[in-house]
């Protein structure tokens, strides 16, 4: 028995000696991405408004918006009065007779009826209230519920927040830019691994050129926006390449009778990750279904019948995302744009055209490094042909018959590759509601692995003038061209530097109480500061000036005031001296990174 354990375990080390021996360059360049991507995380102060949304939704516990005239939704507060007992049993009780008087009074129960507080002006929140919007504590870490509840009143399905209440749930009362950053670095490791299959697996490249694709997008700009965003993005761009990934691999296997669950469940993730998965799914299935119909018409039918499988189970998992598509403001945005004219499409189109520039190829360096290569191997096609004596004429034409035999074997690989890239982003073109990187992101992997293809097909012409200098390590030189100078020079979107001086300057202040002057649902940038100040009244402009007598503004002696953008600086001074007797002391900020204005104010 020992010595079969000892064979055992011999046996695994060997096999694990070889795997990093063989993958040892693949685990190398994931290594320096994997230390690239902390680096970045470790970098970012601030956040955009949508990701602190992205952890209100996945956190607060049954409130999905912050509602200045109701700080507590009516489901959040039915939960905490009527549901939590002083023990688990007294609890589980409470749910079994909620449920029941539900199911005999349905609208007239208790629970439906339920009335939240609600008040004709904003009101002061706590510090603690907004800890509680967008952290958790022992009450309510892992309720998948109340995740499932915020999300069916946004215009997002729920995996993604899901997976971000995990993270908060295992770090109680935690929130940091790793926690969602985190997520979104395992994915972009997994993202890698998948472009190294698709070029070593399915396009018949060599390793090195999966590892070149690899850097061409971790180390782009893109590569790095979709790290830094603690949004949805980073998890749909992973599903659609697994997606890709397991569609090679049925064409090449021609198994698409069976062994289709795991198709289904990243069909169904993706769906349940973010909507415009199914764009990307649309081009794909639209190619494969070509492909099955001009060579294996029986598996047709096996095909749809998984895609059918994955599209019921994903609206079975969640029938609000009908609602969503059709019926919401967002979504009703979308099917506008998609169904209007050629108005503006040039417009929209150039500038998504500049975002995957700047983003993927590395702006004007590094579209002049492309360009570069480009003339390059025109000149260098141009010569050879003028060139070569006819002999050697017929000995490249057989070359080149050769090489076009063994792509057209994989011509359905690279039409699973670019039609997929290319409808997904005109489609994004015409029903994006802003220009803005995140709608391309799912697609930034596959415009790596095109300039990559890009650059190999110009080696590939010049490898007679380059066959002295090492023709098969030029291709790894030029992709650093094509990233690195970018990196290096520019800042990333969505680091926010500057941030963390804000929020210092509220953990400073802590024993006062914040004004927040706004406009729209700007204080959604602030929320991090406002979980220190001991308590928070937002309020617009207008709401301010025609407020009735408030207490705290009365009683308190110092007062930080925050002034969103757009605000009458003036006009929100001369109140708050007429009203209340406070006096302008020192600017605390004057322009931070959200363009906001940060000043105390003292009683005489």
């Amino acid at each position: 028995m020992n010595d079969n354990g000892s064979n055992i375990r011999s046996f695994r080390r060997g096999r694990g000696k070889l795997f990093l021996k063989k993958n040892r360059w693949n685990l190398c360049v994931l290594a320096v991405i994997f230390l690239m991507g902390c680096y970045m995380i470790s970098q970012k102060q601030g956040y955009h408004m949508d990701e602190l949304l992205s952890f209100e939704l996945a956190n607060a516990e049954f409130t999905p918006w912050i509602v200045t005239t109701q700080p507590e939704g009516r489901l959040e507060k039915f939960v905490k009065n009527e549901i939590y007992g002083d023990s688990l049993g007294e609890t589980w009780s409470n749910i079994a007779e909620t449920v029941k008087d539900v199911l005999k009074n349905r609208g007239e129960s208790k629970m439906l009826s339920y009335k939240a507080d609600v008040y004709e002006e904003p009101v002061w929140i706590t510090a603690q209230q907004f800890k509680d919007y967008i952290t958790t504590d022992n009450r309510d870490h892992f309720n998948y519920l109340s995740v499932y509840f915020n999300v069916k009143d946004d215009n997002h399905p729920p995996l993604h927040f899901m997976a971000l209440h995990t993270v908060s749930s295992i770090f109680t009362g935690k929130i940091a830019p790793w926690m969602g950053c985190g997520i979104n670095l395992v994915l972009i490791l997994g993202i890698c691994m998948l472009l190294m299959g698709i070029c070593r697996e399915f396009l018949g490249k060599t390793e090195g050129f999966g590892r070149v694709t690899c850097i061409l997008y971790a180390f782009s700009m893109g590569g790095i926006a979709t790290l830094l965003l603690i949004r949805m993005y980073a998890m749909l761009t992973f599903f659609c390449m697994a997606a890709l990934y397991l569609h090679m691999k049925k064409k090449q296997s021609g198994q698409w009778q069976s062994h289709n669950r795991l198709l289904i469940f990243v069909t169904v993730c993706g769906f349940l990750t973010q909507y415009y998965f199914v764009i990307f799914m649309l081009f794909l299935a639209g190619v494969t279904l070509v492909f099955l119909w001009k060579t294996e018409k029986k598996n047709v039918l096996y095909y749809v019948r998984a895609m059918g499988i994955s599209a019921v189970l994903g609206l079975c998992i969640f029938p609000f995302s009908i609602m969503d598509v059709l019926y919401s403001e967002r979504g009703v945005e979308s099917v506008r744009n998609l169904g209007g004219g050629l108005s503006g499409l040039g417009e929209r189109f150039f500038s998504f055209l500049v975002i995957v520039r700047e983003r993927m190829f590395g702006g004007d360096l590094g579209m002049g490094v492309l360009l570069l290569v480009a003339v390059a191997a025109l000149v260098s096609f141009v010569f050879t042909k003028l060139s070569e004596d006819g002999e050697l004429a017929k000995v490249r034409k057989r070359e080149r018959e050769k090489a076009k035999k063994h792509q057209d074997s994989r011509r359905w690989e690279y039409f699973m590759v670019c039609i997929p890239c290319i409808g997904y982003f005109l489609v994004v073109v015409k029903i994006a509601p802003y220009y803005a990187d995140r709608y391309l992101m799912p697609v930034f992997p596959l415009f790596a692995l095109l300039a990559g293809l890009f650059l190999q097909k110009c080696l590939d012409v010049l490898k007679r003038q380059l066959k002295a200098f090492g023709y098969g390590g030029i291709l790894p030189v030029l992709a650093a061209f094509l990233v690195l100078p970018y990196f290096f020079t520019v800042k990333p979107e969505y680091l926010y530097l500057g941030y963390g001086i804000q929020e210092a300057m509220s953990e400073k202040f802590q024993d006062r109480a914040c004004l927040c002057v706004y406009e729209g649902v700007g204080y959604y940038q602030n929320l991090m500061e406002f979980t220190n100040y001991k308590k928070t009244l937002m309020v617009t402009q207008e709401e301010l000036l025609s407020r009735s007598v408030d207490k705290t503004l009365e009683e308190e002696k110092e007062l930080v005031v925050l002034m969103k953008n757009n605000i009458d600086q003036g006009a929100v001074t001369e109140y708050l001296e007429r009203e209340y007797g406070f006096l302008p002391e020192e600017w605390v900020i004057r322009k931070s990174v959200h363009q906001d204005v940060v000043q105390c104010f003292r009683k005489e």
